[in-house]
């Protein structure tokens, strides 16, 4: 009988270890920041999300993945070309999306950094960029007056997002194999811009015109995020398409044209605006806090659009294109088309973070009876913050404690996570998600009381 045993010990042992063998390894790094560099071993290349200090713990989003980290503030350490009088001051002086290098230890399946770098500005001299005055002048008189070629940097996806007006898109990653889109002429001016003062796209694509003989060569060094805060942008009919439509992002499309026209055709959720009255449609417009992108369209993508576009730029909102050809060029290559009235308020929800449950659902779940909710409400919040109340059933791990706990975690039904503003939820979400938990959060703010109800923002 000890044999037995030793011998199905022993098997499941070697199993064990070869569905961790053919377990497949997460990359390390962002996709895009293997254009440019390598990630040794124990290191974390990604775009800095969230940071809690509640806990000692920051989120690193890589692609379509979030990493979680711990953090000794007493040892960590922060590069950042922004001085700082505190560890906890750098890192919050780090802007949601910025690009970092973590690095860290793992010990019992928990990482902890040691060392945050925040990725600095690319060096260029003065004689190699243009400003963004410069390059809107050059814009306003086109290329064939301005004398220039005009070149985006950064990969497809991105430029569909939206452009400079007259720019090409040559992306970095394919440059060897897009050089005919450069100009014959080796002392025209050429101008590269990709994502910002960090972006190692549009410097590279200098220096590979400069190996290919090209003799006047300038980088927008400030990109297109600079651009988006200050002027509109341009895209396609077959990029909006492709870029919102085909990845079921949220946008806000707005017809220039009379309404009367327009009801004859129009993109769907396209809402009407009477361009003389910009300021009313601003009254009730979402939010700018929110970055809802927008597309203007008129007829062709003419002076209509292009003045709405402008004022909506002005009102603060970031990231406003105009369609290129207008509605027209829509019906041209034979995109959808809608018939009728067509809304006059313009509304917008963001797409929902990956593992997020609306309030309306967590409502429902959370008022009925803990047996027959089919679900466990783990509240993640500290134990001090729940002296005011914890709702009726819910099961109380603090988010740092989560990882040394899961035994008290059932795996047999869904876990809902919250905490008192969504942040920490997320990363338990993460935590648990990765330990193969049926798992979701809550991402709004929540108020629980004695009496186990709550209150949503």
């Amino acid at each position: 009988m000890k044999l037995l045993n030793l011998t199905a010990l022993l098997l499941a042992t070697a199993a064990s270890a070869l569905s961790a063998a053919d377990a497949p390894t997460k990359p390390p790094a962002a996709k895009i920041c293997t254009l440019c560099h390598t990630t040794d071993a124990n290191q974390l290349r990604g775009y800095f999300d969230t940071l809690v200090t509640l806990s000692n713990s920051l989120q690193l989003r890589l692609d379509d993945r979030t990493e979680v980290l711990r953090f000794d503030k007493a040892t960590l350490k922060v590069i950042s070309p922004e001085p700082a009088p505190s560890t906890e001051a750098a890192l919050k002086g780090i802007a949601k999306g910025h690009e970092v290098r973590v690095e860290y230890i793992e010990k019992d399946g928990i990482k902890t950094a040691t060392l945050v770098a925040v990725k600095p500005p690319v060096k260029l001299t003065a004689q190699e960029t243009l400003s963004l005055e410069e390059i809107q002048k050059l814009v306003a008189q086109g290329p064939e007056q301005g004398k220039y070629f005009l070149f985006d940097s950064r990969p497809a996806p991105r430029f569909m997002e939206g452009a400079i007006p007259t720019a090409v898109n040559l992306p970095f990653p394919a440059f060897d194999k897009n050089i005919d889109k450069l100009p014959a002429d080796k002392g025209a001016l050429v101008i590269f811009y990709c994502s910002g003062k960090t972006c190692n796209m549009s410097p590279g694509s200098l220096a590979k015109a400069r190996k290919l003989g090209y003799t006047n060569v300038k980088v927008f060094v400030d990109g297109m995020p600079a651009w988006g805060k200050k002027a509109t942008g341009v895209l396609s009919p077959g990029s909006l398409k492709t870029a919102f439509w085909g990845t079921q992002t949220p946008l806000v499309i707005l017809d220039t044209r009379p309404a009367a026209e327009a009801a004859k055709g129009y993109m769907k959720g396209a809402v009407t605006v009477d361009s003389a009255k910009v300021a009313e449609l601003l009254k009730a417009f979402p939010s700018a806090k929110l970055k809802p992108p927008v597309v203007v369209v008129d007829e062709a993508g003419g002076k209509t659009a292009k003045a709405v576009a402008a004022e909506l730029v002005k009102a603060g909102y970031v990231g406003v294109n105009v369609l290129t050809g207008g509605f027209k060029a829509w019906q041209a290559a034979g995109l959808p088309v809608e018939t009728g009235p067509l809304a006059t308020q313009a509304t917008f929800v963001p797409k929902p973070r990956p593992g997020s449950i609306s309030g309306a659902e967590f409502t429902k779940l959370a008022e009925a009876a803990p047996a027959a909710r089919g679900a466990v409400i783990l509240d993640v919040r500290n134990l001090e913050e729940t002296k005011n109340g914890i709702i009726k059933g819910a099961l109380l791990i603090p988010e740092p404690q989560l990882v040394a706990r899961l035994a008290e975690i059932p795996k047999d039904r869904p876990i809902i996570c919250h905490c008192s503003t969504g942040t920490r939820s997320e990363l338990a979400y993460h935590l648990l998600k990765e330990k193969g938990y049926n798992v979701r959060f809550l991402p709004n703010e929540i108020t629980v009381i004695d009496t186990g109800e709550f209150t949503l923002d």
